[in-house]
Parts: C-alpha cells; structure tokens; sequence
C-alpha cells in the first residue's frame, strides 16, 4: 500500500473517529438539556402539588365550616320548631279559656240581660267590647296552624 493510501486511509479513520466523538458529545450534550428541562418540570411540578394540597386543605377546612353550620341550622331549627309548638300549644289553651269566658257572659247575660247595660258600661256609654280581643287571638291562632301546617320550618336541603 502507498503511503498515500495509509494516509488517507488514517485520515478517514481520524475523521470516523472524530464524527463518532462529535456524536457522542451532541448526544450527550442533548441528554443533559433534557434532564435539566426535565428537572425544572418536577420543580414546577412539586410547587404546583403544593398549592393544590393547600386549596384540598381549605376545601376540607370550608366543608366541615358548612357541615357544622348545617348541624347548627338544624339545631336552630328544630328549637323553632319547638317554640313554635309550644306557642301553639299556648294559643290554643287561650282559645280555650277564652270560649270558657264567652260562654260565662253568654250565661250571665242570658240570667240578667238588664245587668250588661247598667253595670257593665265603660265610662263614655259604650258596653265593653269582649269580641275584639278575642278576634285577635283566633286570628293569630289561625296564622300559627297555617304556618305548622306548611312545614316552612322543616325544610332541608
């Protein structure tokens, strides 16, 4: 072989050489781009799970407050509930008494009529009027059964 030839022959080699070197290093260089990229990926990807375990956090934290606000608006209402049975009740006992009165006057008057016109006058003339309160609390009486009746005070999500 010539010299020539071996020299060529070397250079080729050198190049193959230096081409697989350059391949090696652009590889290599490449591969470190990528895990770098790849890095700052999973930093983001760290402080992105971060805020998101603070906003579960207060959606938890948010959810017991409305649980427990839930709990206190049942305990609430069911105390109304209550009152409201107990005023009925109540109201239902003065409906009572007060037909129990009515029927006294009713009895008394039936005994001595001439008695409601000179003993029983107010001081201007007038007899006394017994049917206004009276028609205040049958109205009232009235409001309340139509306001249990409708369970408006029972209502749940």
């Amino acid at each position: 072989m010539s010299t020539s030839t071996t020299v060529l022959i070397a250079i080729a080699v050198v190049a193959a050489i230096l081409l697989i070197v350059a391949a090696v290093v652009a590889i290599a260089a490449r591969n470190r781009r990528r895990q770098r990229r790849a890095e700052e990926i999973r930093e983001r990807a760290r402080l992105a799970t971060a805020r998101v375990e603070q906003r579960e956090a207060l959606a938890q934290e948010t959810a017991a407050k409305a649980r427990a606000a839930q709990a206190e608006a049942e305990v609430k209402a069911a105390e109304a509930a209550r009152l409201q049975e107990h005023a009925i009740r109540h109201q239902s006992e003065a409906a009572t008494s007060r037909e129990q009165v009515q029927e006294q006057w009713k009895q008394a008057e039936s005994l001595d009529p001439k008695a409601r016109s000179k003993g029983e006058e107010t001081g201007d003339g007038r007899a006394p009027d017994r049917g206004a309160a009276w028609g205040e609390e049958q109205g009232k009486a009235a409001e309340a059964a139509n306001y249990r009746d409708t369970d408006s005070y029972r209502t749940t999500p």
